[in-house]
């Protein structure tokens, strides 16, 4: 059982896991230590009000709201999980955008440009295309479809200026972001897609339920009624087993993952660098683009078109959702989870208590800062694990009470005038076993040449 466990512990993966748990540990305590702060130096709160907002903080997900005395009830909130799930899916998949880019030595900050370009052809496709002669549900895998070919064709510019230009990636996707911004609210300027039946939205994008195209519950409502979870997050499922087999199970995953350990070792070897840098990004471009298609295809969202003033934050959040995952599609899923429930757990702090959702910011943040560090926090699992194997090999080799190591009683050595027996190192030549007659003629097998 313990050789099991200290094979378990000396897994790479084991190491990586523990530190996410860890950089999540941290940024909870830590925002647990600022709402004490904040509830004890403020009159108006108070130690009560320090209670509540850290249960909150770590159980939010579960709260349900307070009883007839005010105390806060806890237990199976079917709309936050519901939500959280929704908010989930896009995340998850810029986390994969990002950790498909970092597994092959590329940095993909470019996902907020993609999940633009993504949401404005996705839009314009299932706004577009009229509902009374296209069957809706073709309708959705046109506009889905189109989404994400639109983020995998924005992805392919900062990796064909990587792959030939030499150009880092990093600068040409920020560029690229800022292009996209402006590029959308131009499409979209003086469109016919802008929300102009209701007079306050005339800054909006209409929904897609506008047009009767809207992603199917798949039963998700009945289990979770009232939230705005759908099919999506199957979808997001889906494609992160897709991405896991393509990159661990795949030639092609082999090769893109090849040539970001090392470019000229992988051409070297054969394999078309160049091609699979360009693949590399025009993947990550396709599953921003496809986060975007899933979260504006749900027919209860709307997008504002004037974003040339900002970046969509769901793009950056797909870097720590990949960091805390450390670039594994599988782990992504559960990341992208977490990361959405702490924006539930910051609107029930809003919602139930005086304290605002900045708390859960600062712990996002915290967590995000700490995440960037799990290398560093593996290399000390994995130093202390080093020190103490060292200490206990230098403890079993230390000799005492006649033993040496774990071993039997150990020999002292003979002076060479001394008496031997059995034919040792003091015997006299003659009863030597080496120095007996014919033994020089007695090869080394033992047997006379």
């Amino acid at each position: 059982m313990n050789q099991r466990l200290s094979q378990l512990w000396q897994r790479d993966a084991t190491k990586t896991v523990l530190a996410s748990l860890v950089s999540i540990l941290i940024g909870m305590a830590v925002g647990g230590v600022i709402i004490f702060i904040v509830g004890m130096t403020n009159p108006s709160l108070g130690p009560a009000s320090v209670w509540e907002g850290i249960r909150l903080a770590f159980l939010g997900l579960f709260s349900t709201g307070r009883d007839a005395a005010g105390g806060l009830t806890f237990g199976f909130n079917p709309v936050n999980m519901g939500d959280m799930l929704f908010r989930a899916t896009p995340l998850i998949l810029t986390g994969l955008s990002v950790a498909v880019a970092f597994k092959t030595g590329l940095f993909n900050i470019g996902a907020p440009g993609q999940y633009l370009m993504g949401t404005a052809v996705t839009l314009m496709l299932a706004l577009g295309i009229p509902s009374e002669t296209v069957p809706t549900a073709l309708i959705w895998v046109i506009a889905f479809l189109g989404g994400t070919l639109a983020g995998a064709l924005w992805g392919c510019i900062p990796g064909l200026v990587k792959a030939f230009l030499n150009i880092n990636e990093v600068l040409a996707c920020i560029m690229t972001n800022w292009i996209a911004a402006n590029l959308v609210t131009w499409m979209f300027d003086g469109s016919d897609f802008r929300n102009l039946v209701e007079n306050t939205k005339s800054g909006y994008i209409y929904k897609t339920s506008y047009n009767g195209v809207e992603t199917a519950k798949l039963g998700l409502d009945q289990i979770f009624p009232n939230s705005q979870v759908n099919g999506g997050i199957v979808v997001a499922i889906v494609i992160a087993i897709l991405v896991w087999v393509l990159m661990s199970k795949t030639t092609l995953g082999y090769q893109l993952k090849a040539c970001g350990a090392n470019r000229h070792a992988a051409r070297y070897a054969g394999i078309a660098d160049k091609r699979n840098i360009v693949l590399s990004m025009a993947i990550a471009g396709g599953l921003s683009g496809a986060g975007a298609a899933l979260y504006y295809l749900s027919g209860n969202t709307e997008f504002f078109w004037s974003t040339y003033q900002t970046l969509p934050a769901i793009g950056f959040n797909g870097i720590p959702v990949a960091l805390l995952a450390a670039s594994n599609p599988i782990g992504v899923v559960f990341t992208g989870c977490f990361m959405s429930m702490l924006d539930i757990v910051g609107q029930q702090i809003t919602n139930l208590t005086a304290y605002n959702e900045y708390i859960a910011d600062i712990i996002i943040a915290v967590i995000v800062y700490l995440s960037a560090f799990s290398l560093v926090i593996k290399m000390l699992f994995s130093w202390r694990r080093k020190r103490r194997a060292e200490e206990e090999n230098a403890n079993a080799e230390e000799p005492g009470d006649g033993e040496e190591g774990s071993g039997g009683p150990a020999a002292a050595p003979l002076p060479a005038d001394a008496p031997a027996e059995d034919g040792g190192a003091g015997a006299p030549p003659e009863d030597r076993p080496g120095d007996a007659p014919g033994a020089e003629e007695t090869g080394k097998g033992g047997e006379r040449a």
